[in-house]
């Protein structure tokens, strides 16, 4: 005769051969208690101080916990030493005395198509470069400098403040190689005047190397110069009765257009953007 398989049957556990399994309690066997309340969202305008300092491009977060300790750094005018301290984006946090910038930093080179202004507003309604990097970050990046409508080529953004305010320093010796076309051929004693120096505004300027470009007529020329005056470019040749057809940028602080078409954009390596926080 069967063993009945019937609850009330205390035998007819699975372990005595029957076919009723009684429910265990056991370690991993337990029922999950599901937690009815909500997980309260994370504010996205509070962090912790290390991840503040840290991507503010300081150090690592495990340094930043160093300096913390060591009371390097102030939240709000007062030294903070605790670890785990959580400050708000509107909180003023300094490293030794620096402001610091918890925005990730970020650097993309643009080679500028004609016709875009670098202004963010234009009251014109005319095209703005800023348009053309919308898919490179979230961030708001900047434009290093100004570039007329009519230039092309290369332009760095970023939201550096300090690389900024570095690279647009009158003195940085900053290189720039710009492709001149003229509205015509440039006489030969005219590029040795500008070789020598030339006059403009009662101020002269001295660039670092011009030439002709081979393989191209006379009327375009490579000119490489570090000054940083408004269109001074234009205004060197204005002087000796030329106009300035075509203005390409084609090397910027050591940065080229190689493998960067027109209209595109690229972020900057480790690399380039440690050679770029070298020029002081």
């Amino acid at each position: 005769m069967s063993r009945s398989s019937s609850n009330g049957d205390k035998k007819a556990s699975g372990r005595q051969g029957g076919d009723f399994r009684k429910k265990s309690y056991a370690r991993g066997n337990a029922p999950i208690k599901k937690n009815s309340e909500p997980k309260a969202p994370s504010d996205s305008n509070v962090m912790r101080l290390n991840r503040y300092v840290a991507n503010s491009g300081v150090c690592s977060r495990r340094d930043a916990d160093i300096y913390i300790e060591a009371g390097s750094v102030t939240v709000n005018g007062k030294p903070i030493t605790e670890m785990g301290y959580k400050v708000k984006l509107t909180d003023e946090v300094k490293f030794d005395g620096r402001l610091l910038n918890p925005e990730k930093r970020e650097y993309v080179l643009l080679n500028k198509p004609k016709d875009f202004v670098t202004t963010s507003k234009d009251e014109h309604g005319r095209r703005a470069v800023s348009s053309l990097i919308t898919q490179a970050s979230k961030a708001k990046l900047i434009p290093i400098g100004k570039m007329d409508k009519t230039t092309t080529g290369l332009l760095l953004f970023t939201n550096d403040g300090e690389m900024t305010k570095r690279l647009t320093k009158p003195k940085n010796g900053l290189r720039k190689i710009y492709h001149v076309e003229l509205n015509k051929n440039l006489r030969g004693e005219d590029l040795q005047k500008i070789k020598d120096g030339i006059m403009v505004d009662e101020k002269i300027v001295r660039v670092d190397d011009i030439s002709f470009i081979d393989n191209s007529p006379k009327r375009e020329v490579g000119i490489e110069l570090r000054s940083t005056r408004n269109k001074i470019i234009q205004r060197i040749f204005e002087e000796l009765e030329y106009e300035v057809v075509k203005l390409d940028r084609v090397v910027y602080a050591g940065l080229t257009k190689k493998d960067l078409p027109r209209g595109h954009w690229r972020y900057l390596t480790k690399q380039e953007v440690i050679n770029l926080g070298m020029i002081k």
